[in-house]
């Protein structure tokens, strides 16, 4: 990737012009730039590099960005920022359990920065949350630096799992009443897109689920000009494993698009708003930023263009044919100024 040449910030965070994080001390600007496609990209302007790693799976960084606070990125990709991260795991995780009649163990596969594991553990009848990500140093790293979900990784009722989850899953005798998948999007090269394949649902995560248990995932970029990516294709590949496979969406502004997340179940889902305002109320300790029952309730009807998308989609995920999404990110500076 080049020669390196490190720089430092004026608050003492070194970056290094070889492998893609870099600074000019002159301007004091530096930037966040993430390839959305071949020609489109999405940049941040810096305060500091916090800290960057590498583990044997991907690099890690946190960045201070001047519009969304503190960042955390992997492999290139923005993962969460610390604005409106609330707005990603709360619709992951609570409409979910609140559907669940009495959700007591949950399995989270991923979730290494601890941000779905607070959102269950709000959840006053949890008694288990098992957390499986297979990159012991994203955890540590997320532990150290992510102040925000202290708390969760405190708390007894976590179990923190090292492992790949399909391995995970394979080895345990344990059942649970909701999955949920808190996994990276699937990049071409990366370890996780089995994850999301017809024969990994059906053969190894369905039969973890109890009765009326309950699967949710995210499921990638669900814009008018993004959902076909990967979204309508984990959504389609959902519906030949379970009976009843819900789609939702809502806006991430750091994520510059729509994001989409798809609920599977053997038992049907009631779109109650009332009374899901109502579980929320009963269930969880404090009050969520963003999520309510009319919110959930209209995140689940979609425009026309992606309506039509999800009801004519054939694609099926397999290990053989699978969809990814494009490009990696990388962190430059700017000689011309914010």
């Amino acid at each position: 990737m080049g020669e390196t040449v490190e720089m430092s910030l004026e608050n003492g965070f070194t970056v290094s012009q070889g492998d893609g994080l870099t600074g000019d001390s002159k301007s004091n600007c530096y930037w966040y730039e993430e390839e959305i496609d071949e020609d489109l990209k999405w940049s941040f302007a810096l305060k500091s590099v916090l800290h960057r790693g590498a583990s044997q799976y991907q690099e890690i960084a946190l960045l201070d960005t001047k519009h969304f606070g503190k960042a955390l990125v992997i492999d290139g990709k923005m993962q969460s920022a610390e604005m409106d991260e609330f707005i990603y795991h709360e619709c992951l995780v609570h409409p979910a359990l609140s559907f669940h009649p009495n959700p007591k163990k949950v399995f989270i596969m991923g979730g290494g920065e601890g941000s779905t594991a607070r959102e269950i553990l709000k959840h006053k009848n949890i008694e288990k949350v098992v957390m499986c990500d297979i990159d012991q140093e994203v955890v540590d790293f997320c532990r150290r630096y992510l102040t925000a979900n202290s708390d969760a990784f405190a708390d007894e009722k976590l179990h923190l799992v090292i492992n790949d989850a399909k391995a995970e899953m394979q080895a345990s005798n344990e059942n649970f009443d909701v999955i949920v998948g808190d996994l990276a999007d699937p990049v071409e090269g990366g370890p996780c897109y089995q994850l999301y394949t017809q024969s990994f649902y059906e053969q190894v995560l369905k039969p973890k689920l109890n009765d009326n248990g309950i699967f949710v995932t995210q499921a990638g970029p669900a814009g008018v000009l993004t959902h076909k990516e990967v979204f309508s294709s984990i959504y389609n590949t959902l519906k030949q494993v379970f009976k009843y496979v819900v789609a939702y969406t809502a806006h991430i502004p750091s994520f510059a698009d729509t994001w989409g997340w798809v609920l599977a179940s053997d038992k049907p889902f009631s779109f109650d708003a009332k009374q899901m305002d109502e579980n929320i109320k009963d269930r969880i300790k404090g009050e969520l930023q963003y999520l309510n029952g009319d919110s959930f309730v209209a995140s689940t009807v979609m425009n026309k263009t992606v309506h039509n998308s999800l009801l004519n989609e054939t694609h099926v995920y397999t290990e053989e044919n699978a969809r990814f999404l494009h490009g990696h990110g990388k962190a430059h500076s700017s000689s011309s100024g914010l």
